[in-house]
């Protein structure tokens, strides 16, 4: 089955260091790197290594980190048609820091031509989304685009993923055009409106989702693994544990759903998938970057053996 995935391109601009500054704070880093980045983005080139049949949504300036981003498609096999290029606007950009001895980070994301993305932007590549069979969004495009995106494509009968990140307030009336919902603890907390710390949080924070009118919850909970519940099952699914150490957790989402969406795609049953996603998404780590961490279907069935 086919997979669309909407959302943004950005160039990273990743800073290496000992620590991640307050504010105020200077302080003298390490090393740097330009890669490719941005929620979606990182997603199709995830889904396409890991085998997926799919189709990114976006739109970018005419520069060189358009061209970046369009060999690296070129590359993972991801299809272009729907990849539209605006010699007015900017490619965007985003502001990585990250603490080398933790592996955590902090991200200022500017979209740029990304941010121009609306109703007539999704009615002019429908197409795309209506020859699908998985719609996967996440929220660094415009909520009103996104969630016009989310109807069209439960419309069209696709199943739906959205990944609420970066969290926001979004419209009640969206949850109903929602299959999966794939909030990490500290984004499902935002919604709820209280910290997620253990299972019991997650089980309590995946009912009110489910009064809301999404079907299914996945908390991704880092390397404590990944809480699912929807009316009829619920589980918790351990972290895939790899013998290489976690370099740089950037990415780690985005790998995440876009190899769940691959694994659905492929008809794996829930539990099949979030295990499947999970070691994409632990391998990912455990390489410096993005996009440029996501394994090719090759790695990631070596891992499984």
């Amino acid at each position: 089955m086919s997979i669309s995935i909407l959302g943004i391109f950005v160039a990273d601009l990743c800073f290496f260091g000992d620590e991640i500054p307050v504010p105020g704070k200077t302080v003298l880093g390490k090393k740097y790197i330009i890669g490719p980045g941005g929620k979606g983005s990182n997603q199709a080139i995830a889904a396409s290594r890991a085998g997926g049949d799919v189709s990114f949504i976006t739109k970018l300036g005419q520069d060189n980190y358009a061209d970046m981003a369009l060999k690296l498609y070129q590359e993972a096999g991801v299809n272009t048609q729907a990849v539209v290029l605006d010699s007015n606007l900017s490619t965007g950009a985003a502001g990585i820091l990250i603490n080398q001895q933790t592996g955590e980070n902090a991200i200022n994301v500017v979209p740029g031509a990304a941010a121009t993305i609306d109703r007539k932007f999704i009615d002019d590549n429908l197409s795309i989304i209506n020859n699908s069979k998985i719609f996967l969004a996440q929220l660094e495009t415009s909520i009103d685009a996104t969630m016009y995106a989310l109807k069209l494509a439960k419309k069209n009968e696709c199943t739906t993923i959205l990944n609420p990140a970066p969290a926001t307030n979004l419209p009640e009336d969206c949850f109903e055009n929602v299959d999966f919902f794939t909030p990490n603890e500290t984004e499902a907390g935002f919604f709820i409106n209280q910290s997620i710390e253990s299972e019991k949080d997650c089980q309590s924070a995946a009912k009110v989702f489910l009064d809301k009118g999404i079907k299914n919850i996945l908390i991704t909970l880092g390397e404590k693994g990944c809480f699912f519940k929807n009316n009829e099952e619920e589980f918790l699914i351990p972290a895939k544990k790899l013998s290489v150490p976690v370099v740089d957790t950037t990415g780690a989402g985005d790998a995440f759903n876009g190899a769940f969406s691959v694994a659905l795609s492929k008809n794996k049953n829930y539990k099949e998938a979030i295990e499947f996603a999970s070691l994409v998404a632990g391998i990912s780590v455990t390489r410096e970057g993005a996009a440029n961490s996501m394994p090719t279907i090759g790695e990631i069935e070596e891992n499984l053996q």
